[in-house]
């Protein structure tokens, strides 16, 4: 009995087929008049056709829209990496040019040292919290480096060396606060006799060096050169400090100060020399020491 039904319903779902394809075949079927019976057939397709192929679109674009999406996400990820890979570059590409630069003026400063002797040397520390005061470079005692020599850069003097290791040295700036650091210096001018000072002490917020110890009877005015004397025994002349900003007189009215606008710049440099000043033992001996 079961299997009788089981081929009844069968032979019903084949004969239902049968007339659903005749029915749609003949509805394709071109006709200039058409009856009301295959208008609702018709309309019955096709109203099922737009009912599934709709939202068939609908997912079909989703989809593709997904992956348009995705795909600008990855060209988008791209471009950002050469982006920042473009940044890395310029960023480099400008610490060369101004290592370049920067080494090329001490080579032209190395090149006027006739006597002394000059030692290059890199800056290896800097401590932020004192960036005015200090710095270490990669020249010490076995490169012939000793306190008191003068250092300077491409542009002009910076400070001393105040200790040394075997290998390292501490150099002082000038814009330190430390009134003890001082340097004989001379203001070049039309007189015949020379006008003397100690550079002592730096203005932070003028960003001048002071040059105090002026007597009051010299005349000094803006523009002047200012270089070192060479009167204080270690240093040699002729070192270039910088140039007079403007005078005033010190708060007793016994001798001037000029403020020095200097030639260096104490705060972005990576490569100094160290200066030993030639004696009439050692000044045979002068030479770059790369």
């Amino acid at each position: 009995m079961p299997q009788f039904f089981l081929n009844k319903r069968l032979i019903i779902l084949l004969i239902s087929i049968i007339i659903l394809v005749s029915l749609i075949g003949f509805s394709l079927q071109e006709k200039e008049n058409i009856s009301r019976p295959e208008q609702i057939i018709k309309d019955v397709v096709g109203f099922g056709h737009s009912l599934i192929s709709r939202p068939a679109q609908g997912i079909a674009g989703f989809f593709e829209n997904m992956q348009d999406v995705k795909n600008t996400y990855t060209e988008n990820q791209k471009l950002k990496a050469r982006l920042e890979g473009l940044a890395k570059l310029e960023k480099e590409i400008s610490d060369l040019k101004k290592d370049n630069e920067e080494l090329r003026d001490v080579l032209k400063k190395t090149d006027n040292l006739r006597d002394y002797r000059a030692i290059q040397a890199t800056v290896l520390t800097r401590d932020p919290e004192r960036w005015d005061e200090k710095i270490i470079v990669n020249k010490g005692e076995m490169s012939g480096v000793k306190p008191d020599m003068a250092v300077i850069t491409g542009k002009g003097l910076i400070g001393k060396v105040i200790s040394t290791s075997e290998m390292t040295a501490t150099i002082e700036l000038l814009s330190s606060e430390n009134t003890k650091n001082r340097v004989s210096a001379e203001i070049q001018g039309k007189e015949k006799e020379g006008i003397f000072g100690l550079i002592s002490g730096y203005d932070r917020e003028k960003k001048l060096l002071l040059l105090k110890d002026i007597p009051v009877d010299k005349k000094i005015e803006a523009g002047q050169n200012v270089v070192t004397s060479g009167l204080g025994g270690v240093f040699p002349k002729l070192l270039d400090v910088g140039k007079v900003k403007e005078v005033e007189m010190d708060r007793y009215g016994l001798t001037q100060i000029a403020y020095i606008e200097p030639s260096a710049d104490f705060y972005d440099f990576e490569h100094v020399i160290i200066i030993e000043r030639l004696t009439g033992k050692n000044q045979g001996e002068g030479k770059v020491e790369e």
